[in-house]
């Protein structure tokens, strides 16, 4: 069980109570445009070369050098968030084993997408992909990527993630950590 952070791993957490099984965070940084950081044009993933372009990318304006830069940000942030969420713990090894990925919902499904590409590489037995809220449209497209998307609503009318949560706080690095550790997020 592998926990997309933040907001994934608590879910992720929760899960894998439930099946008894162990839980580590896997870090994916969305790539987000110039002037609107939150507006995703790509995404990367830990220990994988892989960077998704979507083509919101294009509409921006945003060329390959400029894609690079921004790239070459988000690989510092996520090798940051490594250090801060594992430590000196390895991830561990996946090959031909089962590995569900777990996040808080998606939107367009980049970040997924990239942690996904990148967990393929590592060449489990069977990839999960795990989500409770998603539309219909990025869980058909996830299943290209992971050998089963399981989703609990998938509404054809979709804003945001966030309108599916009665509290959708930011989860600090700290409630990750804790997390992760067996500790609580929240009361």
């Amino acid at each position: 069980m592998l926990g997309l952070p933040r907001g994934g791993v608590p879910v992720a957490v929760e899960i894998a109570k439930r099946l008894d099984v162990p839980v580590e965070v896997f870090v994916a940084r969305k790539v987000g445009a110039p002037a609107q950081p939150e507006l995703g044009i790509g995404a990367v993933a830990e220990d994988s070369d892989v960077l998704v372009v979507t083509g919101t990318a294009r509409k921006v304006g945003v060329d390959a050098e400029v894609m690079a830069e921004l790239a070459a940000r988000a690989r510092e942030e996520l090798q940051r968030r490594v250090a801060a969420y594992r430590g000196d713990r390895r991830l561990p090894h996946l090959s031909g084993r089962d590995v569900v990925l777990v996040d808080d919902g998606l939107a367009t499904g980049v970040t997924a997408e990239a942690a996904l590409r990148a967990l393929r590489d590592r060449q489990p037995r069977r990839l999960i992909l795990a989500i409770p809220v998603c539309p219909g449209q990025t869980a058909a497209r996830m299943a290209e990527f992971a050998d089963e998307v399981v989703w609990v609503i998938a509404p054809e009318s979709f804003v945001a993630v966030g309108e599916w949560y009665d509290d959708f706080r930011q989860i600090s690095d700290e409630e990750v950590t804790t997390c992760l550790t067996g500790g609580a997020v929240r009361d």
